[in-house]
C-alpha cells in the first residue's frame, strides 16, 4: 500500500501542479501582468507548488526530515538528474546571466541555507521571513534585469498566450483542481514515504532525499526531454537554478513560517547539504572547462553519473 500511496500522490502532485499552472497564468492576464512578470514569478511559484505542499504537509505530521530532504534533494535532482539528462540528449548554451546573476544568488542562498541549519539545527519562524524576504529581492533584481534585456532584444517567455482568452469559470475549476490534486497528493506521498521507511527500515530523510525528491522533479524532467528530443529550446540553465532558488528561499522559507523546520537526522548537515553545494559548486568549472559556454552530452553524463552515486551511497549509508 505504501508503495501505492507514493505512486497516486506523485500522480496527483503532477496533475495538481499543471491546473495550478494554468490557473495561474490565466488569472495573471486577467489582472493584466505582463507576460514577462508572469513568466519569471507566477509560474515559478505555481511549479514550485508540489514541493511546497509536501514540505508544509510533512512539517506539519512532525516529519521535517521529509520537509529537508525532500528540498535538499530536490535542488540535487535537478541539477544532476534533469540537467544531466537535458544535457546527454541536447547540449545546453550557457549564457552571462547564468554566472552574472543566477548561480551566486543560488549559491549565497544554499550556503545561507547551511548556516541557518547549522547554526539552531531548525529554520525558525524569523529566518523563514528571513528567506522569503531573500527571494523578495531576488525577484525584484530578476524583473529588472529582464526588463533591461527584453529592451536590447525580445526574449522567449515560454508563456502559453492561449490562456489569456481563459474564461473565469475555466480558472476557477482549475484552481479547485490544482488546490485538490495537491492537497491530496501531498497527503498520500507523505503518509506512504513514512510508511514505506517504516517496513523497509529506511529513514525518512533517505526515502525524501530520493524517492520524493525525484518525484517532485519529475515535472520538470519531462518537460525537459521532450523539449531536447523535439529539438525545441530546452529547459535553459537559468530557469533549472532558478527553480532551485525558489525551493530555498520559498518552499523552506514559507514553511518555515507555518511551521518551523527541525533538523533531525545529523546527516542533512553531515551528507545531504554537502551534495547539494557540491553539484551547485561544480556548474561553474563546467560551464568553461574544456568547452566555454556549453554543457554538452559528456558533462552531462558526468552529472548523471555523479547523482547515481548519491543515490546509491544515500541508501548505503542508511
Amino acid at each position: 500500500m505504501s508503495i501505492l500511496f507514493i505512486i497516486l500522490g506523485l500522480i496527483l502532485l503532477v496533475v495538481g501542479g499543471e491546473f495550478l499552472v494554468r490557473a495561474a497564468v490565466g488569472l495573471s492576464f486577467k489582472l493584466n501582468l505582463s507576460k514577462m512578470v508572469i513568466g519569471l514569478t507566477v509560474v515559478s511559484f505555481a511549479t514550485s507548488a508540489p514541493e511546497l505542499l509536501v514540505s508544509i504537509q510533512a512539517a506539519l505530521d512532525g516529519y521535517s526530515d521529509i520537509s529537508l530532504g525532500n528540498v535538499i534533494g530536490s535542488n540535487i535532482a535537478n541539477i544532476g538528474l534533469v540537467l544531466g539528462v537535458t544535457a546527454v540528449i541536447a547540449p545546453l548554451a550557457i549564457d552571462k546571466d547564468f554566472y552574472k546573476f543566477n548561480w551566486p544568488v543560488m549559491m549565497l542562498l544554499s550556503v545561507v541555507l547551511y548556516f541557518i541549519l547549522k547554526s539552531g539545527n531548525e529554520i525558525s519562524l524569523v529566518e523563514g521571513i528571513g528567506l522569503v524576504a531573500l527571494l523578495g529581492v531576488y525577484l525584484f533584481l530578476l524583473i529588472n534585469r529582464a526588463r533591461n534585456k527584453v529592451k536590447t532584444h525580445p526574449v522567449d517567455d515560454g508563456v502559453d498566450d492561449g490562456l489569456s482568452k481563459s474564461s473565469n469559470f475555466k480558472i476557477v475549476v482549475w484552481l479547485l483542481i490544482g488546490g485538490v490534486a495537491l492537497w491530496g497528493g501531498s497527503e498520500l506521498l507523505v503518509k506512504g514515504a513514512v510508511d514505506l521507511a517504516t517496513v523497509m527500515g529506511i529513514s525518512e530523510r533517505v526515502i525524501a532525499v530520493t524517492m520524493i525528491a525525484v518525484g517532485t522533479s519529475v515535472p520538470e524532467l519531462a518537460a525537459s526531454v521532450i523539449a531536447a528530443l523535439k529539438k525545441e529550446k530546452a529547459l535553459s540553465l537559468g530557469n533549472l537554478i532558478g527553480s532551485n532558488i525558489f525551493n530555498i528561499a520559498s518552499v523552506l522559507g514559507i514553511t518555515a513560517i507555518i511551521q518551523p523546520i527541525a533538523v533531525k537526522s545529523s546527516e542533512v548537515l553531515t551528507n545531504d547539504i554537502w551534495w547539494m553545494l557540491g553539484f551547485s559548486a561544480i556548474l561553474i568549472p563546467l560551464a568553461f572547462l574544456p568547452k566555454r559556454f556549453e554543457i554538452g552530452r559528456f558533462k552531462g553524463l558526468l552529472l548523471v553519473v555523479a547523482y547515481c552515486a548519491f543515490i546509491s551511497m544515500a541508501f548505503i549509508g542508511n
